[in-house]
């Protein structure tokens, strides 16, 4: 059930709001270098490159993949979550495991498996399929965790009073689903937004391909800020757009509710479709682009192995995600915290300058961050640090999302009875706030971890010189073709990927009903 919204006053959290004010002032850089650019132009010329058929076609094209992915998604996640969470399917752990199993395979290894397998695939139908696939699991996830969280007696109360199974779905759980279907349609929609790598290997043109094949032309060239312009416009329209949906109310339970489980639904003739059409998305999400890895090991003709530059480059991608994972995940809680503890305009506003930065092209992110060490911190140009704050503005959405859901379901009063008893604020932040935030802390660090594994776009453009990583050295080799040399980098991601998406499927199932 929803609840109205408790406020702190910003003026209580003066540290907490002005490390919030810092990290959405990174997050808004790569969108400030646009606005310059833009500026640079002029609105004349702004008009003329902007109102072309080109554009139009790209338009299109973007927000009908974007508006299916985020569809197809919902359905998939919400369905699959409802599965596993609410009914008897036989073996529920193991499907639930197999549907995060998506997260560790990165979307330009899968949609390199498809065009491989399927070369005709270059269509908006392959580019749906491919990106769907490949994003479902971000809804997913947390619609479980609120599955979890819902009271159950709430269902057997409307089954009670002779509801069907889908109306109880309908009127009583859906409405409590909202914040995490719309979190989760959220982040899928702005990654499609910001997708290069399979997008590019599918030949599908949308506005990021578009404006990577610009910069290629013509580096810092207008077209291309012209082209970011619209892009970033159409990621306003989205945060705008899931506010609205979401409204004002906070979803948190005043109460612990009931302690014991809710009693599972049983499908009876039902069970065969569900099994079969839960193993048909894991055999299209994770069997498909396995497959065409094995295949690229065993039939390769250029799979000689450089194990020594396969241990190096493993070594400096894992000690990257790391890193990373610590410095988004950090970053992001002042941000999460506001968003729930201090509800309103400047908190709201706040949290979605986050979101700004990952609806950017990483392209566009690593030329405004190059820009910017060159003309302000000369010292810092080509060096870690900089593609540390690039990978922290693209992925900043992933951990504040979890960070913010986390602070929804943890009641404020065990801090007010804390502070009640004498504890000082250092101490309430480390025996009462911190524990509580814990999974989703986790869960945030698991997620940058794994997108930081498979990045590529940025990291082509800003890692120092000799650095390589798994997804650049795959994309070298794949590009040129060398697919047997490419396929030891790309399973390697994948085994990288791998724990992290375990530890998000055992979070997740924490407190399931067994």
């Amino acid at each position: 059930m929803t609840a109205p919204a408790v406020r702190a006053p910003l003026r209580r959290t003066p540290v907490t709001v002005a490390l919030a004010v810092a990290v959405a002032a990174l997050a808004l850089l790569p969108l400030g270098y646009v606005l310059v650019s833009a500026g640079g132009v002029g609105w004349t010329g702004l008009r003329e490159l902007v109102w072309r058929p080109r554009v139009g076609e790209l338009l299109w094209n973007t927000v009908r993949l974007a508006g299916g992915t985020v569809l197809l998604s919902v359905v998939l996640g919400v369905g699959a979550a409802w599965l596993v969470e609410r009914t008897a399917l036989p073996g529920r752990r193991v499907w639930h495991v197999l549907l995060v199993a998506p997260l560790a395979v990165p979307a330009f290894v899968n949609g390199y498996a498809w065009i491989s397998l399927l070369p005709g695939l270059d269509t908006y139908g392959g580019a749906l399929l491919v990106v769907t696939l490949s994003y479902f699991p971000f809804v997913y996830l947390p619609v479980v965790a609120a599955f979890r969280g819902l009271d159950p007696a709430l269902e057997e109360t409307a089954r009670g009073l002779g509801l069907s199974t889908w109306s109880v779905f309908r009127r009583v759980q859906l409405p409590q689903l909202r914040v995490a279907v719309l979190g989760g349609g959220l982040l899928v929609g702005l990654h499609v937004l910001a997708e290069f790598g399979a997008l590019q290997m599918l030949r599908y043109a949308t506005f990021t391909t578009a404006i990577y094949d610009q910069y290629r032309a013509t580096f810092d060239g207008p077209g291309a800020t012209a082209l970011a312009g619209v892009l970033v416009l159409l990621c306003v329209v989205l945060l705008l757009a899931e506010v609205r949906l979401r409204g004002r109310h906070g979803y948190a339970r005043t109460g612990a509710g009931v302690a014991r489980a809710g009693r599972p639904l049983r499908l009876g003739r039902l069970t065969a479709p569900a099994l079969a059409a839960l193993a048909a998305l894991v055999v299209l999400a994770v069997l498909v682009p396995l497959a065409a890895l094995a295949t690229w090991l065993v039939r390769g003709s250029s799979a000689a192995l450089d194990t020594g530059a396969l241990l190096q480059t493993t070594g400096t991608t894992l000690g990257l995600a790391a890193v990373a994972a610590a410095v988004t995940t950090a970053m992001a809680l002042p941000t999460g915290w506001l968003a729930v503890r201090a509800r309103g305009r400047v908190a709201t506003l706040l949290e979605r300058s986050t979101y700004l930065g990952s609806s950017v092209p990483a392209i566009v992110i690593a030329l405004a961050l190059v820009t910017f060490a060159i003309d302000v911190t000369p010292w810092l140009y080509q060096t870690v640090p900089v593609l540390l704050v690039a990978y922290a503005v693209l992925f900043l959405p992933r951990a504040v999302v979890t960070v913010r859901a986390a602070v929804e379901q943890s009641p404020r009063v065990h801090d007010e009875v804390a502070a009640s008893l004498g504890a000082s604020a250092p101490e309430r932040l480390r025996r009462v706030t911190l524990p509580l935030l814990a999974p989703g802390i986790a869960a945030g660090a698991a997620l940058v971890f794994l997108a930081v594994v498979t990045e590529l776009t940025a990291t082509l453009l800003l890692a120092p010189t000799g650095t390589s990583t798994l997804a650049t050295a795959f994309w070298s080799a794949s590009s040129a073709l060398e697919y047997g040399a490419a396929a030891p980098y790309a399973v390697v991601m994948v085994l990288l990927s791998a724990p992290a998406a375990v530890l998000l499927s055992r979070d997740a199932w924490r407190g399931a009903t067994p």
